[in-house]
């Protein structure tokens, strides 16, 4: 099937998670989602306020990050941040799972905080996706992530937060995708830069696409059409 530019930006979570990103770069990214029709904007939690003012209306929606980068912060804080984020206007929350349970042979520690996050958030509306940052983890150890997301009620299991050693991979989200006993989509993060990245990615089995260069992929795949229309291809 032929992947159009509205297809693609509906699997699209547009992501600005830099250190230095000013409120001023949050309003672009939210004025361009809207344009583009993007799923999601990914922000902090503390640009989330301002994206609910641009975005109120529309169909964009808007995502945070919980316990963000390293999961490693207490289940009681990871709580408290799920309840901020809803306050605040999000829709959608990415929790890094407490993957050092999984490397330290204590998987049941990082279980039962999921099922606690999963329900709470879910309580309050919010759609939830699990960064199980897979660089960091042994094959089986990604598909037991994958287990317990599925147990929890997770939405999305995810790849990466973009600040590990490495991000997507197609290899991954393909386990996944063979795996999966129920609903739980995926989604791929960290690292795509190109819209062949992007291709390959959902082909493998991903349902959303984190990227921090949204517009780029979108102006490859029109500009692929425009060279195919005028014979180039």
């Amino acid at each position: 099937m032929t992947l159009t530019p509205a297809a693609l930006a509906a699997t699209l979570d547009a992501t600005n998670l830099r250190l230095d990103a000013t409120a001023d770069d949050i309003r672009a990214l939210c004025v361009e989602a809207l344009q583009q029709a993007y799923a999601c904007v990914m922000i902090y939690p503390t640009s989330v306020a301002l994206a609910a003012r641009v975005l109120s209306g529309s169909d964009v929606r808007i995502g945070t990050v919980v316990g963000f980068p390293s999961g490693r912060m207490s289940t009681q804080a990871k709580a408290a941040e799920i309840a901020c984020a809803a306050k605040s206007g999000a829709h959608e929350v990415d929790i890094v799972m407490h993957y050092a349970a999984l490397r330290d042979g204590t998987p049941s520690d990082a279980a039962t905080e999921l099922h606690t996050l999963t329900r709470q958030a879910h309580d309050l509306g919010l759609l939830v996706k699990v960064i199980t940052e897979n660089c960091y983890l042994a094959e089986d150890q990604i598909l037991a992530a994958l287990q317990m997301c599925e147990e929890a009620g997770a939405d999305f299991i995810k790849t990466s937060t973009g600040f590990g050693s490495a991000g997507a991979n197609a290899t991954h989200i393909a386990l996944w995708a063979k795996h999966r006993t129920g609903r739980i989509k995926i989604k791929a993060a960290g690292g795509i830069r190109t819209l062949k990245d992007a291709e390959a990615l959902l082909a493998a089995g991903a349902d959303r696409i984190g990227t921090s260069n949204a517009r780029g992929l979108l102006s490859e795949l029109q500009n692929r059409a425009v060279s195919a229309k005028c014979g180039l291809l």
